[in-house]
């Protein structure tokens, strides 16, 4: 399977780097929908004491899948183009999940 990224001619896609983009896609759905979530809870004023508990929890899970989800970014443009701290962030990318699991995993 031959993909062409550039003018230069064509590129064989390396296995990491299209289990990378599937990794991307999870915690980017997730976060946009948390914030959509948040941002309509924004707009009902009044339910606003009934989502009170829930601001906190969601704020922080937005935090959490957006650093996913950069680590993640990282991680795919490292490996595409062959960076030298391509490792570093494959590193950032493993946390991020190891954190979330941790987090959301029922205990």
């Amino acid at each position: 399977m031959r993909f062409v990224f550039s003018k230069y001619g064509p590129h064989i896609m390396r296995p990491l780097t299209a289990l990378t983009i599937h990794v991307i896609s999870s915690p980017v759905a997730l976060a946009t929908g948390l914030l959509m979530t948040w941002i309509v809870i924004l707009l009902l004023p009044a339910d606003q004491a009934r989502f009170a508990p829930e601001h906190a929890p969601l704020v922080r899970a937005i935090a959490v899948f957006t650093l996913f989800s950069a680590a993640s970014a990282g991680s795919f443009y490292g490996e595409l183009r062959q960076r030298s701290w391509r490792l570093g962030a494959h590193g950032a990318t493993l946390v991020m999940l190891a954190v979330a699991v941790w987090m959301y995993w029922p205990k």
